[in-house]
């Protein structure tokens, strides 16, 4: 490799660094930007035909169009979220919500092997852990009001975030067919592979995006609703909790409703403490079953425990995002091995010329 070239791709590698990091500030909305173009491509496509070609009016109407039916209840959730995270949070140091009285009657309820099993166990008594649980809720509380706080002090970014998105989604969704051909020409394959590849990658986020967050905001609003119907206090908020718990496989929405139908039950409350048991296993826990193979498919899903590991590891990497990101990540990783594996098969297939002496 001449020295020329070699100085070019250490530029390259430089200034592609170097734009990245600049990127950075403004990750999460060039992600989401990224995702809604992935998602809703194929309706600017069909707007497009129906308006003879008009790209940027079509584009217009389908970033009009994931406004209405994403980002606006996306909106209307968070400020409701963040009210009703504020409100329980006031009511617990203001002791309209006496935890310790909650406890009480729960300890007074339990038998007393109870407390000689966690005396055993050295985990202390139940006063004692009757404590870390109201410590750990007021902690919570401290870091809703602290993320509400943050989030007004930085009211400008998010506007400048939200303006980045919406003006990005309109030339993803405009100009998405010619960028989808100069990535292709600039991957380092073959025509034919590198067209496997990009398709393989949209496949695989309308998939596992969609479906993810599909099945989880499903079971999520089931649990709230249920949650508000037995009067169980915060309930928006538990509903939000159990749509991003849902996205974990196995336990997932069921860290929420198995301990509120316990707590029904130490309360006394049994009609709607089996109510709600009977809601967790036959309607929340079967959504997952009915939902994913129609809107994953069986081509893109992950394994669970794929799906576990990698959601653990985007959230301790990305936040919130990471609810998202982790799966993506793993599904992109485990398509392109699997499209490098049907290559490597092809070529072994492929008859080898065999030259006469």
């Amino acid at each position: 490799m001449s020295v020329q070239r070699t100085s070019f791709y250490i530029l390259l590698t430089l200034l592609t660094v170097a734009f990245v990091w600049l990127l950075l500030p403004y990750y999460t909305a060039i992600f989401w930007a990224l995702i809604l173009a992935i998602i809703f491509f194929p309706v600017h496509a069909k707007l497009e035909r129906r308006l003879h070609g008009r790209s940027s009016i079509a584009a217009l109407l389908t970033v009009l169009l994931c406004v209405c039916l994403v980002i606006v209840p996306a909106m209307v959730i968070l400020g409701s979220l963040i009210q009703e995270g504020t409100s329980l949070y006031e009511k617990i140091s203001n002791k309209e919500i006496d935890l310790n009285a909650y406890l009480t009657g729960i300890q007074n309820a339990l038998p007393a092997s109870v407390e000689n099993w966690l005396n055993s166990m050295r985990l202390g008594g139940f006063a004692e852990l009757r404590e870390q649980i109201s410590s750990a809720f007021m902690q919570a509380g401290q870091s809703i009001a602290g993320t509400i706080l943050s989030f007004g002090q930085n009211t400008l970014q998010f506007f400048v975030s939200f303006g980045i998105l919406l003006y990005l989604l309109f030339f993803l969704f405009r100009d998405g067919a010619a960028l989808g051909v100069t990535i292709r020409k600039a991957i380092p394959l073959s025509d034919d592979y590198s067209r496997k590849f990009v398709d393989k990658v949209a496949d695989v986020v309308r998939a596992t995006v969609k479906g993810n967050i599909i099945i989880a905001i499903v079971q999520g609003t089931i649990g709230g609703v249920s949650f508000w119907a037995l009067g169980i206090e915060g309930a928006l908020l538990w509903g939000v909790v159990m749509t991003f718990l849902s996205m974990l496989p196995a336990v997932g929405a069921a860290l929420v409703w198995i301990p509120a139908a316990i707590w029904l039950f130490l309360a006394g409350a049994w009609l709607k403490g089996v109510i709600l048991v009977l809601i967790g296993v036959f309607v929340i826990g079967l959504i997952d079953n009915l939902l994913r193979p129609p809107l994953v498919g069986k081509g893109t899903r992950l394994p669970d425990y794929v799906v576990l590991i990698s959601t653990v590891g985007g959230i301790s990497l990305f936040g919130i995002n990471g609810f998202v990101i982790g799966p993506l990540i793993a599904a992109l990783f485990i398509s392109a091995w699997s499209l490098f594996t049907e290559e490597q098969n092809a070529q072994k297939a492929r008859p080898t010329d065999i030259t006469a002496p």
